[in-house]
């Protein structure tokens, strides 16, 4: 028999019995030793019992309480039985009031304006201070970063402004604002953005160009004729170098001076 830390972790292919097993209150859990042979909760007892302690910091349990708190708000039982009933912008409502918050910052996509704009009247109409701040701040042309004209949206002709998430996070790290919140940043730029932000962060909604940046769409699509590509079996994977970032970026200039008036 395989020793457990001979598999690696696939809770996406497990049925979830051990972990959330869905007993009466009170009853004995089953033993570690029940578990798949690759579930986590067997394979990295010291990292569960680390993670554990990390929720006796009144901080983080707190924070963790009130998370845990809004998640059972979006439900509710009926005579049916039960079902959901808060769509995420109520969800970061009510969750930022239980935080006691008041500067919430909003870093979107220029593609998503009007969705940033609609988003920032309606946490204005709660009460909310925001500060938001679009990807293409700081007029980088995408030369800058390295492109060519043929990897450019609209081609070697025309000057194109590169995302930056950086700024992005950097900004709103010196408004400290007290949560950032993230509409639709492109993959890979959204990476950057949780990496720099020093602030608690979280996602209203992600970019899917294709399906209203409904990304979950072509999941449940996936058997049909159209979106089966996305099973297709080949293996594309690069064989280069891995990209990496640093594991410590730098930190923000505290000392930059906010000009009036300034864009």
């Amino acid at each position: 028999m395989k020793n457990p830390k001979d598999y690696k972790t696939e809770c996406a292919k497990c049925a979830g019995k051990f972990c959330f097993p869905l007993a009466e209150i009170n009853t004995p859990l089953p033993p570690i030793e029940k578990a798949p042979l690759n579930c986590p909760i067997r394979r990295y007892r010291e990292i569960m019992e680390k993670s554990a302690k990390e929720y006796e910091r009144p901080e983080i349990r707190e924070f963790a309480r009130l998370a845990s708190v809004q998640e059972a708000e979006c439900y509710e039982w009926t005579e049916e039985g039960i079902r959901t009933k808060l769509p995420r912008i109520e969800e970061l409502i009510r969750f930022s009031e239980k935080c006691n918050y008041k500067k919430l910052g909003l870093a979107f996509c220029i593609g998503l304006k009007e969705e940033a704009k609609l988003t920032t009247d309606i946490l204005q109409s709660k009460g909310f201070d925001v500060y938001s701040v679009c990807c293409k701040t700081g007029r980088i042309p995408k030369e800058e970063i390295g492109l060519k004209g043929d990897e450019k949206i609209l081609g070697p002709d025309l000057m194109e402004t590169a995302c930056n998430p950086v700024a992005q996070a950097e900004i709103l790290n010196k408004e400290a604002v007290d949560l950032a919140v993230m509409l639709g940043l492109c993959i890979g730029h959204d990476t950057l953005f949780i990496k720099y932000c020093k602030m608690p962060s979280t996602v209203l909604a992600v970019k899917d160009r294709v399906l209203a940046h409904n990304p979950l769409a072509a999941l449940y699509l996936s058997k049909g004729p159209y979106y089966s590509r996305i099973t297709n079996q080949n293996n594309r994977i690069g064989t280069g170098k891995k990209v990496t970032l640093p594991e410590n970026v730098r930190e923000p200039d505290r000392s930059i001076p906010i000009k009036d008036g300034g864009n």
